[in-house]
């Protein structure tokens, strides 16, 4: 992820560039970074290849903060990490990163869903079901097992959301 991308705000929401804290996000420096970003990259570089992870999964695994402090700190930090695994729960591609988000996911094997020809763009979207890393037990044995952390088999994750993707749509790897 590039400065330019953040995880947006909404009623409720922490200001932009708050840590779970309320502390705000120093813009990146050569300075030392703060301990909930240095925790969000770390978590970032465990996702195995072909494997991802959402915000609020990021957030659930640190047991602090929630989606939109994990997608600000992705938003001004993340290009030193493997930043495409970290998506969206629905696993719609990040707007204008799309194309090379695209080439990493195809590059590492990452389960996708084939748009459905009348979708906008044609992007295809990630297939949570399948690509969704709990964090934990070895990489080869995770791509079936369609758990998301804290989650269950049928859902894909702790709040349901990691489904299998809309109608008109078809997998592919």
């Amino acid at each position: 992820m590039s400065q330019d991308q953040t995880a947006g705000g909404g009623a409720g929401a922490a200001p932009t560039g708050a840590t779970p804290t309320g502390a705000e996000l120093p813009e990146p420096t050569g300075a030392a970074l703060p301990e909930y970003v240095e925790r969000v990259l770390d978590v970032t570089d465990l996702i195995p290849p072909g494997r991802v992870m959402t915000y609020g999964d990021i957030a659930e695994w640190l047991g602090e903060g929630g989606p939109r402090q994990v997608g600000r700190v992705m938003a001004l930090y993340g290009s030193a990490v493997p930043w495409w695994r970290v998506v969206r729960s629905d696993g719609t591609l990040l707007p204008a990163h799309e194309l090379r988000a695209l080439g990493h996911y195809r590059a590492e094997g990452t389960p996708l869903r084939e748009a459905s020809r009348h979708a906008e763009g044609h992007i295809p979207r990630i297939d949570m079901r399948r690509a969704r890393w709990d964090g934990g037990g070895p990489a080869e044995a995770a791509p079936d097992e369609g758990r998301g952390p804290g989650g269950d088999a049928d859902t894909g994750g702790p709040d349901g959301s990691g489904g299998s993707g809309g109608s008109g749509e078809k997998a592919h790897t």
